[in-house]
Parts: structure tokens; sequence; C-alpha cells
């Protein structure tokens, strides 16, 4: 939430710092940011990437992506090496990403899902881009049954799933849940209109229900591994206490302090 400067313009809060060093910083992306400029960016004005510029004085640059909706754990490389060594590791899948989403219905106890997914953007239709492999690790960790009628059945079911890809197409973990029957809560275009409504106007969660809290990898220039944990927004956390999820919130080992290399 931006706060207000003593001559009343608008002041963004500083972003949250989950590991810094000499050569890459990890940082929690808000929910509806994008990460940098693009294409289908226009008209848009503010970039993470821009603010994490400017918040640490030097030039970041970006290593993976993550969707406009998501919220969760990114890295940035402070150096051109540093980028080509991160998205190598990244392209190679070595990379280990954990998400939690909250999903309509009783998802699976444990499944992998594997299915093809076509570019959903380009100048081709769909149907003509080429199916690229995809592979998710899903996992069922809690469940809940709500007295509400959503759907055409009484009562309303919701799960928190851990999803980790093992692939890094465009939408993936939405896309593979959804198909699968398990749309993510908040998910525009993937999901289900009735429970998006539902929660956003009954539960106060008017965003997509997928967080990156994860990120694992060997670091570039030390070699020594690297595993990152991102809490949960305000929204993702209100409606984890208010489902009796508190158990599965993400725990940092220094919450107040970004961790920094010795």
């Amino acid at each position: 939430m931006a706060a207000l400067a003593p001559n009343g313009a608008s002041m963004t809060a500083p972003l949250s710092l989950l590991h810094q060093d000499d050569h890459l910083v990890a940082v929690h992306k808000p929910a509806g940011l994008l990460v940098h400029r693009s294409a289908l960016a226009r008209g848009e004005r503010e970039f993470l990437l821009q603010r994490l510029r400017d918040q640490l004085g030097c030039r970041v640059y970006p290593v993976h992506r993550l969707d406009r909706p998501t919220s969760g754990a990114i890295v940035f490389a402070l150096d051109p090496e540093t980028a080509a060594s991160l998205q190598a590791a990244f392209a190679a899948r070595r990379v280990e990403k954990r998400y939690l989403a909250v999903v309509r219905g009783l998802g699976p106890q444990h499944e992998r899902l594997d299915y093809p997914l076509r570019a959903e953007e380009g100048r081709r239709p769909k149907a003509e881009m080429p199916a690229m492999t995809a592979m998710t690790e899903v996992r069922r960790l809690d469940s809940v049954e709500l007295p509400v009628q959503v759907d055409r059945y009484p009562q309303s079911r919701y799960s928190l799933m851990e999803a980790r890809p093992q692939t890094g197409r465009r939408h993936q973990i939405r896309r593979h849940l959804s198909r699968r029957g398990y749309p993510i809560i908040g998910d525009a275009k993937h999901g289900k209109g009735n429970h998006n409504r539902f929660f956003a106007e009954h539960l106060e969660c008017p965003r997509l229900l997928l967080a990156a809290v994860g990120l694992a990898f060997d670091h570039p220039v030390s070699g020594r591994r690297l595993d990152l944990c991102c809490p949960l927004d305000a929204c993702m956390t209100r409606l984890f206490e208010r489902f009796g999820w508190s158990g599965h919130l993400p725990a940092p080992r220094h919450p107040d302090r970004p961790s920094v290399m010795p």
C-alpha cells in the first residue's frame, strides 16, 4: 500500500528483499506488478525492474519471469556475467521452484501433470503453434469445505496446492491445474468467474491466489546452495488464517532481514 510523503505525494513502499550479495538480489514481487517493459505493457508506468533499480541505486538484470498477477520470489543479477550464469541455470532446469495455489475443488493428493502446452501469444493462431513439453508436480497440502453455494453444489470445496514446475512455460501452473479440473482462484483467463467473484466479494481476495514461495539454486559465483523462502502477502496470509491453514505459511529463517553472503 502506498504511503503519503510530507508534501502529500504518493510514496511507494520499499520492496522486500529476500537475499542480497555482490552478485545477485532476490525480491518479493507484489501481485499485479509487471516485471519489466514489454510489447504487452503499453500504457503501464510502473515496473518491478525500475523500482528495484531505484531502490538499490544500481543496475539490475532480469534472469527469469513471474506473471503479473503472481506474487513471490524473483531473482535479478547485478552484473552481466551473473545474469548469463543464472539464465543458463534456469534454462537447464537446475533451479527448484515452489509455488502455493488455492484452487477450486478437492485437488489430487500427489500427481505429475504432463500436458504439452502451446504458446498463447503470437502472430499465429494458438492452434498453429507447436506443442511444447510441460510438466508440473502438484500436491494437496490441505482443503476446506464452506457451507456456501457458489456453484451447483450446496457446499464449496477449496484446496491448498503445492506446485513444483519442472519446465517454464508461460502460465504453466495455471493452465495445468485448470486442465486437470482445479482452476486457481482469481484466474480470470483459465479460472471460474463465480468462484473468483465469491473470493473477491466475501473473502477480500480479489487477486490470483498463486505465489512463488521458494527458489533453490547453486550460487553462480560461490557455488553454495541458496534456498530462498518468500512469505505470502497480507491477502493470502489472512485467507490461510481464516481457512485454518496457518501451518502452511512459508517461514523464512530470518524474516526481519535479507540474507547476505559472508
